[in-house]
């Protein structure tokens, strides 16, 4: 896929996410939900996940060098464990 022109935008057909063409190639892609991030928070997030060659063929985000390195922080992180009253161990049966 072609690079995105600075000042202008493209709709995925896929996951309906835009991605905003700037200068210098450091686009930012537009999530439904939450602050804008860069194309390769989009491919940890969403993009990987394609699994046919027609999906791929669709999506906006699958050259590698237009999204650049994907870091550690760009993938969804894990959710925090929940202590809850009654579910630590030695409590069965204390109210």
């Amino acid at each position: 896929m072609a690079a995105i022109p600075p000042g202008s935008r493209q709709r995925c057909t896929l996951c309906q996410v835009e991605i905003q063409g700037m200068v210098g190639g450091q686009d930012l892609a537009h999530f439904s939900q939450g602050a804008p991030g860069s194309r390769a928070k989009l491919w940890a997030r969403v993009c990987q996940y394609l699994r046919s060659d027609d999906q791929k063929a669709q999506c906006l985000n699958q050259d590698a060098r237009l999204r650049g390195s994907v870091q550690q922080s760009d993938y969804y992180a894990e959710a925090p464990v929940i202590e809850l009253p009654g579910s630590l161990p030695g409590s069965e049966g204390t109210r």
